[in-house]
């Protein structure tokens, strides 16, 4: 970008360049003097190169090898030959080598500039400063940063200009823009209207053919907004995580409500059996008593439930042992009993024997196999025909037990197989989406997999796996 004062300049270049000229040409013409007058126009082309493009340039040095014949013939018309010619043949020959110089210098000199307009283009804030640390060059994204305009900011030294304050001593930082030819870091600048700003800054060394430094080209750019992103970034994310917590928490009552519901149904049941049993004549007391037993162990069950699933979300307090997971799964049955007895289900056990032990909570787990019994159940009620349930057990593999719930239903979409054990989804009407969800949480915080597959025959299967105990076998 050029100065203010250097543009008023280049206005009246032309004008003084005409005016030389036409003093050259009268002193060549009129004055009688032995030397070679008309040289003096190199002075004008060197001037063109200030205010013209390159025709322009050989137009000016054309006129003037004009003007330098013109004078020869006119003051020596006469003498066509001796020493006048030869002053101007030097003359002319003066032209033609500072025409031939001059462009290539206005060439040099434009492609600088175009240089300098990309720069320009920049939203960076980019200055040149010399071994002084006076700025040479001012773009104009250091104008809109700062608010100095090139004239003003070009010869000032730039660090008291934008009062830079260093992460680190400017020695320091000179030392290693020397030992590197590069130095980056952040710089907190003060704006013309008095108002910090940081910049992420680059400087690059310029050294000349010996290996002098002789220039710092300084890039900078304004992190402020950046910072201002993060900051929003970090109280979005905090935002989120509340939410999330909060989500969080729904997930845990409608898990809480999904999974207690059984044992719940099964207190107002044998509440039910035992106010009939104390309403007949006679009542039988020893079926009363094993009915409120029942009652509270169930009660104690559903309290377990609430225990077991506030653990998963930290994986603390799971009562992980060693277990025979055989009983596990009988001790699961009776659970069922009343929605298989509903639906006009038989249950089918296949229980592989001599399995060894495996480390688990046993609540949960015994879960994971009430839901997946009862989902069955459920699939199973629109079926005309027979209706099995088989929950099976055996080996996986060296280092595995496989549990598999099957049913004579019709079977899953397989379309579906993919969200079948996302949280919240259901094929139900009445269905919360969480049994499968939260038996994949179990069986996962175990160590284990769970998947669903469908039957060929019809119906679906759903089977987990889980690590043996190896501390339980030795």
């Amino acid at each position: 970008m050029m100065p203010r004062r250097s543009r008023t300049s280049a206005a009246f270049l032309p004008a003084v360049a005409f005016v030389f000229a036409t003093v050259i040409f009268v002193v060549d013409a009129f004055v009688m003097i032995d030397i070679a007058v008309a040289v003096l126009y190199v002075t004008v082309v060197i001037m063109s190169i200030t205010f013209c493009n390159r025709r322009g340039v050989l137009a000016v040095s054309a006129g003037c090898m004009a003007l330098t014949v013109l004078a020869f013939a006119v003051q020596h018309w006469d003498e066509p030959v001796g020493n006048a010619m030869a002053r101007c043949a030097v003359s002319l020959l003066a032209i033609a080598i500072t025409t031939f110089l001059a462009l290539g210098i206005q060439a040099s000199t434009q492609a600088m500039r175009n240089q300098a307009r990309l720069l320009d283009l920049s939203h960076d804030a980019i200055f040149v400063r010399d071994r002084n640390d006076v700025i040479t060059f001012w773009n104009r994204g250091a104008e809109s940063l700062y608010g100095w305009p090139a004239a003003e900011a070009i010869g000032a030294v730039s660090h008291a200009l934008l009062r830079s304050q260093f992460p680190a001593s400017k020695e320091k930082i000179a030392e290693q823009l020397l030992e590197s030819g590069f130095w980056e870091g952040d710089i907190v600048h003060t704006r013309r209207d008095g108002s910090k700003v940081t910049v992420s800054s680059r400087w690059s060394l310029q050294r000349d053919r010996r290996g002098e430094p002789v220039a710092t080209l300084e890039t900078n750019t304004d992190i402020d907004d950046r910072k201002r992103a993060q900051e929003s970034l970090a109280e979005a994310q905090a935002e989120l995580a509340h939410l999330s917590r909060v989500s969080t928490m729904g997930e845990l009552t409608a898990s809480i409500a999904h999974e207690v519901n059984q044992p719940l149904a099964a207190i107002v049941t044998r509440g039910e059996a035992s106010l009939r049993w104390l309403g007949i004549e006679g009542p039988p007391f020893d079926r009363v008593k094993r009915g409120l037993e029942r009652m509270i162990a169930d009660a104690q069950r559903a309290s377990g439930v609430v225990r077991r699933l506030r653990a998963l979300s930290s994986k603390e307090g799971l009562r992980m042992a060693p277990l025979d997971l055989n009983e596990a799964v009988e001790e699961a049955i009776p659970l069922m009993q009343r929605e298989m007895g509903a639906h006009g289900v038989r249950l089918f056990l296949d229980l592989a024997e001599g399995l060894p032990a495996i480390s688990g909570d046993r609540l949960l787990l015994q879960l994971v196999v009430v839901n997946l019994g009862l989902n069955a159940v459920q699939a199973m009620a629109s079926v005309d025909g027979p209706r099995e349930l088989t929950i099976r057990t055996q080996r996986d593999d060296e280092s595995h037990i496989r549990v598999a719930v099957e049913d004579s239903g019709p079977g899953y979409d397989p379309s579906l197989e993919a969200n079948l054990f996302n949280a919240f989804f259901t094929t139900k009407s009445d269905g919360m989406g969480m049994g499968l969800a939260i038996s994949r949480s179990i069986v996962e915080t175990h160590g284990g997999k769970i998947a669903a597959s469908r039957k060929a025959a019809g119906g679906a299967v759903f089977q987990f796996s889980l690590p043996l105990n190896v501390e339980a076998q030795s």
